[in-house]
């Protein structure tokens, strides 16, 4: 396990080496927490930190809460809310902000597995109530992921995955947001994952969070009310 954690550790520091040399890259940082209570019902919070260079230029910041029901097998529904807080760039959360709001948002999930490959769809709808005004946003993602490596206790360590994810609104230009995600999670153990990836975004007039390449760093830890419950393996991309 040591050498596991050493591993990781010299591979981040050598990819941040390189990111931070190359081209300008921000951090997006992410911190989970899930409660699973039985088969059907979890809550989660998490909150979120954000920069638009290397671990410098902090200009944006979240937390939110909410449920999740399974409806089926293969479909999850979430109902969650949260704070948004974007800064303007220059510096570390410089004032005056560009953007404080407070987000409603339901979605829908969908999976598929084909073989080893995992499948998710993504709907979610958000009613945002922002500091220049009411709006709405749409977002569809589509990812695949594929886990791998020894199983152990109905796990398997390690997963590769992939996203593209689109917002649009309901006012002109209509289209705000392409989201690219390419990561490794790594689940040390049944309650923790360790992500690592890299995050690239195109934004055509948005209002809000900016930047175009991520490193991302998350960290996502779920407890289980019954300890015989099995990891949520459906739920195969990590929310961001």
């Amino acid at each position: 396990m040591k050498r596991i954690y050493f591993t990781l550790t010299l591979v981040l520091t050598q990819i941040s080496l390189c990111f931070s040399q190359s081209f300008d890259i921000g951090s997006w940082n992410i911190i989970n927490l899930k409660y699973t209570l039985n088969e059907k019902w979890s809550a989660f919070g998490e909150a979120q930190i954000r920069s638009l260079k290397f671990y410098n230029h902090f200009h944006y910041y979240e937390y939110k809460g909410g449920v999740n029901y399974k409806l089926y097998k293969n479909v999850n529904v979430t109902l969650a809310a949260g704070s948004y807080q974007t800064y303007k760039e220059g510096g570390d959360f410089v004032l005056p902000k560009n953007n404080d709001e407070f987000r409603l948002w339901p979605q829908i999930v969908f999976f598929q597995s084909i073989g080893q490959l995992k499948i998710e769809q993504r709907y979610r709808a958000e009613f945002r109530f922002t500091s220049n005004g009411y709006r709405n946003r749409f977002r569809y993602r589509l990812g695949v992921s594929y886990p791998f490596g020894k199983e152990r206790n109905e796990y398997k360590p390690f997963q590769l995955s992939a996203s593209n994810e689109l917002f649009f609104t309901d006012r002109e230009p209509y289209f705000e947001r392409n989201r690219l995600l390419f990561s490794f999670n790594y689940k040390p153990s049944k309650n923790t994952t360790l992500q690592i990836g890299y995050l690239h975004q195109f934004d055509y007039k948005i209002n809000d969070e900016t930047g175009r390449d991520f490193l991302v760093l998350g960290f996502y830890y779920e407890l289980f009310r019954n300890l015989r419950l099995k990891p949520e393996t459906d739920q195969s991309l990590k929310d961001n």
